[in-house]
C-alpha cells in the first residue's frame, strides 16, 4: 500500500470511477495512478495515526510485554459470501491466530495482490469491509502494500495480512501443554464457514441461509484467560476443520483424543448440506470458532464463561484427551460404536480461506 502517499494531495484532475472503473496495470506501477488508488480507496478507509505517519513502515510505541506475531494469506473463492467477504475474513483470521496464544492483538498489516480488470467497486467494498472489521475489533491496520498482476494471474484479489499482539506474563498456551485427561471444548457450531462458501460457489439453495461464522475471537479469549489462566491450548479449526485440528494437536502433544459425536454442535442446515454433498462436517472449515483444552475440573466454569460471550454462546465440552502412543483421535458415534477420525490428505473444500 506504500503509505507514504499523501491522500490529500492533488493526484489527478479526474477522480477514480469507483462505480464502473476497473484495476489496470498502471495502478501497480508506482506512479500517479497507484498513488491515486491508494489515496482514494485505501488511505481514508484505514485511517489511523500510525498509517498517517506516511512512511513505508509504521512506528509503534513499546509495549513492555512478550510479542506475538502471525501472518496469513487469503485466496477465497468467491470473494463475497453469505456472512462476510475476503476483507473481513482476512482481519478476523489474523486477529484469531494472534489471540489463540492468549495475546491481545494490537496491530495488523495488509498486502493486496490485485488482478487487472478487478472492478473498483468490488475493491472498495472489500476495503471498506476490512476497515469496518478492524475498527469493530479495535485492531488498526497500520501499514501495507499493493501490487497489480496481469489479467488471469490472481482471480480478482489475494490478501496477505500479518498481526502483532502482546502476551502478558503468566500466560502460556500451546499445543505441547495439553495433558492427559484434559477436557476438549468447542466454542460453537462447526462447519458454517465452509458450507456458506460452497453454497455461494456452487449456487446451491437450502431451506435456510447458511452464513459464514467469520468473527474476531480475541474478546472471547480474553474473558476465558481472565477466568482461567491455566488454559493449556487454544486453536481455531480453520482449513481441514475440527478433524485436522484435533489430529494436528494429538501429534503435537503426543496424546490421543476421544470426542462424542452427539456432543459436537452442528447446525441442522449444515448437517443436512453435508449429508447431501457427501462431506464430513468434522472436516469443514470454520472462521469464528475455537477449540480449547483445559483441566477437566475447570471445564464447567470455563464453558459458563464462554457462554456469556457473544461468540461463545454455544460452547460445550465434546470430549477429552488420553494417553495413546499412536496419537489417534477417536469418535464415539451416535450408534454406540467408535471410529478413528482421519487426518484428511487434502481439503474437502479448496479456496475457503
Amino acid at each position: 500500500m506504500n503509505s507514504h502517499t499523501d491522500r490529500n494531495s492533488h493526484l489527478s484532475a479526474r477522480p477514480l470511477d469507483l462505480v464502473n472503473g476497473r484495476i489496470d496495470l498502471t495502478h501497480g506501477g508506482g506512479g500517479r495512478a497507484m498513488a491515486q488508488l491508494i489515496g482514494e480507496v485505501f488511505a481514508g478507509a484505514f485511517d489511523n495515526p500510525y498509517l498517517a505517519q506516511g512512511n513505508d513502515m509504521a512506528v509503534m510505541p513499546p509495549i513492555g510485554e512478550r510479542l506475538v506475531m502471525s501472518t496469513d494469506g487469503y485466496v477465497v473463492s468467491p470473494i463475497f459470501f453469505p456472512g462476510g467477504d475476503i476483507g473481513s475474513l482476512a482481519v478476523h483470521g489474523t486477529i484469531n491466530d494472534v489471540a489463540m496464544s492468549g495475546a491481545r492483538p494490537l496491530y495488523l498489516s495488509a498486502g493486496f495482490i490485485l488482478e487487472e480488470g478487478l472492478p473498483l467497486a468490488d475493491l472498495r467494498r472489500i476495503v471498506e469491509s476490512m476497515a469496518n472489521a478492524a475498527r469493530e475489533a479495535g485492531v488498526p491496520i497500520v501499514t501495507g502494500d499493493t501490487k497489480v498482476v496481469e489479467r488471469g494471474k490472481a482471480d480478482g484479489v489475494f490478501i496477505t495480512t500479518a498481526g502483532v499482539g502482546a502476551l502478558r506474563d503468566g500466560v502460556h498456551i500451546a499445543g505441547d501443554r495439553i495433558q492427559p485427561g484434559d477436557a476438549i471444548i468447542v466454542s460453537g457450531t462447526i462447519g458454517d464457514h465452509g458450507i456458506a462458501l460452497l453454497s455461494k460457489r456452487e449456487n446451491l439453495e437450502f431451506e435456510t441461509t447458511i452464513e459464514s461464522d467469520s468473527a474476531p475471537l480475541h474478546g472471547l479469549i480474553a474473558a476465558m484467560v481472565d477466568a482461567e489462566p491455566d488454559i493449556h491450548c487454544l486453536r481455531d479449526p480453520t482449513r481441514g476443520g475440527l478433524a485436522s485440528t484435533l489430529n494436528e494437536l494429538a501429534h503435537q502433544s503426543g496424546l490421543g483424543m476421544v470426542i462424542d459425536e452427539d456432543a459436537v454442535p452442528i447446525r441442522p442446515s449444515v448437517r443436512g448440506a453435508c449429508e447431501l454433498l457427501g462431506i464430513d462436517p468434522l472436516g469443514v472449515a470454520n472462521e469464528g470458532k475455537l477449540v480449547a483444552f483445559c483441566p477437566r475440573d475447570k471445564a464447567e466454569r470455563l464453558v459458563s464463561v464462554m457462554r456469556a460471550q457473544p461468540f461463545g454462546q454455544d460452547a460445550t465440552v465434546i470430549g477429552h484427551t488420553q494417553a495413546d502412543e499412536r496419537r489417534l483421535v477417536w469418535l464415539k458415534t451416535a450408534f454406540g460404536s467408535e471410529r478413528v477420525v482421519e487426518w484428511f490428505n487434502g481439503e474437502q473444500l479448496p479456496r475457503i480461506c
